[in-house]
């Protein structure tokens, strides 16, 4: 039986510490890869948690909505992300709500008072901050109503699962997808930028553990501290379960901005975004690197891609490997 290699391609140059952490995640993902062409069983769901979700083939879109997601993949993120998030949810006239709940630090007053006392040095006109580990609060009107009059959301980095076991299925999640729906925008940093998917990336350092998120973005998963935490293996490994998606790795200091009025993605920060596109055969990966200034359409993604963008194995043979084109 012949060897055929496994092919890493890609359209720009990249710098040398990319290159070194996409060979290594290449490497350490090989066999994974290879599951997208042999098929594999899906990822099991974290214990005690939401099930996964199941989502059809779509194009990497929301609902009916004008608004913008901002998803930022965590760390020191540079001010810029932070002036385009007030920028789009109205600048001096902008109303923000901050949901700190993904971190256990929350429920210590005194750090809620200082996130507050920084998010105020933002020029909005009013910032709110909501927090709770109660559901039956997360269903009450009088506590949901600041995301009512809300035109920007910021969720903070943490653990996605805290925001899941608060707010999943109730009115909170429902009044983030109002926001989106009027035009507004809805941010997330780290944890906030993982729970945004459907399908939602619950931990796992190389093995994903997969639940359920806001699915605030359809036909994609999202996966943060993508190239400094080395989580390429970890977001092909998803999508050999759910090579209906496109897998989005985002960086520190680095977020996508997705308009969905426009079906538009552009890149800011300082770092890339990976886009992880399964073929129409489900055999490959199309690996496409996005840094700031980057734009394209959402529907560009889903591009039939070519053998000589694929990085991928022929069903019936073993995967060998060649990065090139790098």
């Amino acid at each position: 039986m012949s060897t055929h290699p496994l092919r890493v391609r890609t359209s720009r140059s990249l710098p040398r510490t990319v290159r070194v952490v996409l060979y290594a995640t290449v490497l350490a993902g090989a066999g994974l890869v290879a599951a997208l062409s042999r098929g594999s069983a899906p990822l099991q769901a974290v214990d005690a948690r939401p099930k996964p979700v199941m989502t059809a083939a779509a194009p990497v879109a929301s609902g009916p909505s004008d608004g913008t997601l901002l998803i930022c993949g965590g760390g020191k993120l540079p001010g810029s992300i932070r002036d385009q998030f007030c920028k789009l949810a109205g600048g001096p006239r902008a109303h923000i709500v901050v949901i700190p709940t993904a971190t256990a630090r929350a429920d210590r007053p005194e750090y809620r008072a200082d996130l507050l006392e920084d998010w105020k040095t933002c020029d909005v006109g009013s910032v709110r901050l909501l927090h709770t580990r109660s559901r039956q609060a997360a269903n009450d009107p009088s506590f949901v109503k600041p995301l009512t009059e809300a035109t920007g959301v910021w969720l903070t980095g943490g653990d996605q699962v805290f925001l899941t076991n608060a707010y999943l299925g109730t009115a909170v999640q429902a009044e983030l997808s109002a926001v989106l729906a009027r035009g507004g925008v809805v941010a997330g940093t780290s944890a906030g930028a993982a729970v945004m998917s459907g399908v939602m990336i619950a931990g796992g350092k190389t093995k994903a553990e997969v639940s359920r998120g806001f699915d605030l973005i359809e036909g994609a998963v999202i996966d943060q501290h993508f190239l400094k935490r080395n989580r390429m293996d970890r977001l092909i490994g998803v999508l050999s379960a759910h090579p209906n998606l496109v897998g989005l790795g985002i960086d520190e200091q680095t977020a996508l901005m997705v308009d969905l009025r426009e079906h538009h993605l552009s890149v800011l920060g300082d770092s890339y975004v990976v886009a992880c596109v399964p073929d129409a055969q489900r055999k490959a990966v199309r690996l496409q690197f996005l840094k700031s200034g980057d734009d394209l359409g959402m529907a560009d993604l889903r591009t039939p891609a070519t053998d000589e963008a694929l990085a991928g194995v022929k069903a019936e043979e073993p995967a060998g490997l060649k990065v090139g084109a790098l």
